[in-house]
């Protein structure tokens, strides 16, 4: 399965409060990610979150579109609480308040993948 992680520039001295603003975060109800079309574009397997001094990361493990996968996240009210909660830490504003904004601020934040290694997993 793929993997995507998304950086945040946090303000220094901030980490407890940002860690805070994910200690509530509303999970959406499905993991599916619709596609354009309405069937299944792909799902959101995992999400982590780690923070250290003023960098915050998001990981995200799925299957499928990516593209579909950034533009379900946009749309994910949990998703647009945190984003609007993270607001007053940020070094620079995102612009997440549109799919559009959404989609293209995740894909300027995400980190290059160097290596992704994993085992089969049992059911």
């Amino acid at each position: 399965m793929p993997f995507v992680a998304i950086t945040y520039d946090i303000k220094g001295g901030n980490e407890d409060r940002v860690a805070e603003v994910f200690s509530d975060f509303q999970r959406p109800k499905s993991a599916v990610v619709p596609g354009a079309d309405g069937g299944q574009a792909g799902r959101i397997l995992a999400t982590a979150v780690f923070i250290r001094d003023s960098l915050l990361v998001r990981f995200i493990e799925f299957e499928g579109d990516l593209d579909a996968v950034a533009r379900h996240m946009a749309a994910q009210p949990g998703v647009q609480e945190v984003e609007r909660k993270l607001r007053p830490y940020l070094n620079a504003p995102r612009d997440t308040t549109t799919v559009e904004g959404f989609v293209r601020t995740f894909k300027s934040s995400m980190l290059r993948c160097v290596t992704q290694l994993s085992v089969p997993r049992q059911l």
